[in-house]
């Protein structure tokens, strides 16, 4: 290449020109590669240190998914407000705020002198009833029995037509009182059973076995039907009401494992598992109900207080 160039200076131009160029040319190093390919091995080396598409896959599917978070309350598997059935005067209040009751135990008591003595009275009646029952049916077998013989004598033309009517007569009138006082006493034990219920009614029990969780009880108050009187709750199990949004909810599959939390007492790690996830997304909120059930629940837990919920890394047993 430099040969070439100087033949061609050296056939009308001056020495002193081609001698310059053939310096210039020197000093370049007379290199014949192309002066783009310090650029391209560049470029191939840049590509080469860049990460691939599947090593960018393999490095996503490695990192561990974001657990979702959310907020719910705790509640209770169980809880009534306990009302009055009657009207009446309290007399005793044996359950305060605070207290652990069994199923059926008595929380408080309505005067019942009125109901006891009306039950009193409706068995009193029930049981003369039950007596004069018992009086007709024995003389409609008394009279059964005469008759028997009534026929027998009327066959053997001993007795007449008329006594024989008049024996018939007798029985039927019987067996009449006899189906009038089992309607008399069908009646008062019907009335013995609702003056019975309102003398059950005088007790006010927990319907079942739980805590006391609120009460507005004092003996000497007077309370009418339907009052609202106390506010029970079961201890456990406890449940946890939350809801997650729809790109959420594969994190939420029943069994799945939680984690509880919460501000009030910061050490506490409450496991948790999810019991009911809800079947159907409202449309609204895009989201899902998911009900969680309190795996061996801190004593530290009660119903109504509010939770941080995580989702766990594995399944809950």
């Amino acid at each position: 290449m430099c040969a070439t160039w100087f033949l061609r200076l050296s056939g009308g131009c001056s020495v002193a020109v081609g001698a310059a160029l053939l310096a210039a040319l020197a000093a370049s190093g007379c290199d014949s590669r192309p002066l783009a390919e310090p650029s391209v091995a560049a470029a191939r080396t840049a590509a080469a240190a860049s990460p691939q598409p599947a090593d960018s896959a393999r490095a996503a599917e490695a990192q561990p998914p974001t657990r979702y978070s959310t907020t719910g309350p705790l509640v209770a598997a169980q809880q009534a407000e306990v009302a009055a059935q009657r009207d009446g005067l309290v007399v005793r209040v044996a359950a305060n705020i605070g207290d652990h009751v069994r199923s059926g135990q008595t929380l408080a008591m309505l005067d019942d002198r009125l109901p006891r003595a009306a039950y009193a009275a409706q068995q009193a009646k029930a049981a003369s009833l039950q007596a004069q029952v018992k009086e007709w049916l024995s003389e409609q077998q008394v009279e059964e029995a005469d008759l028997r013989r009534a026929d027998a004598l009327r066959a053997d033309k001993i007795l007449s037509d008329e006594d024989w009517e008049h024996v018939k007569y007798k029985l039927e009138e019987t067996g009449a009182e006899v189906a009038r006082y089992r309607a008399d006493e069908a009646a008062a034990e019907a009335n013995l059973e609702s003056a019975r219920l309102l003398l059950d009614q005088s007790r006010v029990v927990a319907p079942f076995a739980g805590v006391v969780g609120r009460s507005s009880l004092r003996a000497g108050q007077e309370v009418k039907k339907d009052d609202v009187l106390l506010w029970i709750t079961a201890v456990a199990p406890l449940r946890m009401l939350f809801t997650v949004p729809e790109s959420a909810m594969a994190q939420f599959p029943q069994g799945a494992a939680l984690e509880l939390t919460t501000a009030d007492y910061p050490g506490l790690r409450q496991a948790a598992r999810v019991l009911r996830v809800s079947p159907v997304v409202d449309p609204a909120s895009g989201s899902v109900q998911v009900i969680g059930e309190v795996v061996q629940a801190s004593p530290l837990l009660k119903p109504g207080m509010t939770m941080q919920v995580q989702a766990g890394a594995q399944t809950a047993p």
